[in-house]
């Protein structure tokens, strides 16, 4: 057996994924939290960031912690776990390419990761950075994770 099969079959390992799961899962549901009790400071940040129309702004300031909410939960549960994985990981990369776009930009402003004051300014790049972090039991979720598999019915119309 070589390393890569031994580090696969590692990442692969029940309690990997667990852990995982719930390290992912817990980071999203505790950084909606506050985003769901302070929604119209929230909306302030997604403004902030100067991508998105003002009328377009409160969609997403409504939305987004109610789905990084769910998906956490999902992932914390053990339901849809590659899906919940999945759309972490795509809001994950979503954050990344846009705090990366306003520090290019040369813009100053609060992520709006677990806190709705704006007064929470860190570096983008720092940001960037452990988002990155963050992804990384997404990706080991969605390249190693085995859900189980449903029943194949051309399985079952043989065995009648």
């Amino acid at each position: 057996m070589t390393w890569r099969d031994r580090a696969g079959a590692l990442l692969a390992s029940m309690p990997v994924q667990v852990l995982c799961r719930l390290a992912l899962g817990g980071i999203f549901i505790y950084a909606s939290l506050d985003k769901i009790a302070h929604p119209r400071a929230f909306a302030g940040i997604v403004a902030n960031y100067a991508i998105l129309p003002d009328w377009l702004v409160t969609l997403p300031a409504l939305a987004l912690p109610w789905l990084e909410l769910l998906a956490g939960l999902l992932l914390v549960a053990g339901i849809w776990t590659r899906s919940a994985a999945a759309t972490l990981s795509l809001l994950l990369l979503a954050f990344m390419l846009v705090l990366a776009f306003n520090a290019l930009r040369g813009v100053d402003l609060s992520c709006g990761c677990f806190s709705t004051s704006a007064a929470d300014k860190e570096n983008a790049w720092v940001l960037v950075g452990r988002d990155l972090l963050i992804l990384l039991p997404g990706i080991v979720i969605l390249l190693f994770g085995r859900e189980k598999e449903a029943e194949d019915p051309n399985k079952l119309k043989g065995k009648r």
